[in-house]
């Protein structure tokens, strides 16, 4: 069955070559890019996002996702950008879901006029989840004596290194409400009627594309290219805007001095710790 977004194609981009501009939005959603690894923020895929936009003779836009979630504050910002480059530029937005597109990575795809992912794809995980360490044991073990000196009473909020308190762990679920009320504020926005009455939508439940289909949380299952292809015409031609990179992955600036490399190495590792654990929740 053709899709909507087929349906109200003109008929001249059918009957003759339409090129589509692709931009893969892929790994964790979190700022804090080093030398050795670059996340997925509104400040690596701006430029990417424009080029698309901008794109004088294409009908649309294709997005790849393939993200675990991440910072909701990025998850917005990213699907801010992408919804008002679609206005100022009348363009339609077909997402496309890989491996994932949970938590934050699904508040992304809710940009698209229409969601299309493999039936094997993850999708939901609308929630919002705080996670740290707590090594109150381990400095006792080691002798080590932790001392805090604040002006502010709550200026050590969830300080890992003393106890865990009731009014720290209070706040903290305080503000997630909010957050996660913002969350299904855009769902609910966007996916509208589309989406089906079950109690765990909103729990931070999360599905195959194929459930989530029947949720309402996508519109249909398949590939980019089989996809774009029925919707535009087999001469269909899809263009990857690939991310200007220079050394290590990074655009490149300048030399990297041996001690900034070092530092870098060392606050890699710990966002490698922190996506491994985002991706781990989804088996992936």
């Amino acid at each position: 069955m053709p899709s909507l977004i087929s349906r109200v194609i003109p008929r001249r981009f059918k009957s003759s070559q339409v090129e589509i501009p692709v931009v893969r939005l892929s790994g964790a959603i979190m700022t804090g890019n080093s030398p050795l690894r670059q996340n997925l923020s509104l400040e690596g895929i701006a430029n990417q996002l424009e080029k698309a936009f901008t794109a004088k003779h294409s009908p649309a836009v294709a997005l790849s996702i393939n993200s675990p979630g991440g910072s909701p504050v990025q998850s917005r910002l990213i699907y801010k950008r992408i919804r008002d480059l679609a206005e100022e530029n009348n363009k339609k937005v077909h997402i496309f879901v890989e491996d994932v597109a949970a938590s934050g990575g699904y508040m992304i795809a809710v940009a698209g006029d229409e969601i299309i992912a493999d039936p094997s794809s993850i999708v939901g995980s609308i929630g919002v989840v705080s996670a740290s360490f707590g090594f109150t044991e381990l400095i006792k073990k080691i002798g080590v004596e932790r001392r805090v000196h604040t002006a502010g009473k709550n200026k050590a909020t969830m300080d890992p290194f003393q106890p865990e308190k009731a009014s720290d762990v209070d706040h903290i679920k305080a503000l997630q409400l909010e957050i996660h009320q913002t969350f299904i504020d855009m769902v609910k926005a966007r996916r509208g009627a589309k989406l089906q009455d079950n109690d765990d939508l909103f729990t931070g439940q999360f599905w195959t594309a194929i459930t989530g289909l029947q949720l309402g949380l996508v519109d249909g299952l398949g590939d980019m290219r089989s996809h774009l292809r029925a919707a535009y015409g087999e001469k269909t031609k899809l263009n990857l805007i690939q991310p200007s990179r220079g050394l290590l992955g990074r655009k490149n600036t300048g030399g990297i001095s041996h001690g900034h490399l070092l530092g870098a190495a060392g606050e890699s590792l710990m966002n490698v710790l922190e996506e491994k654990s985002l991706w781990s929740r989804y088996g992936l």
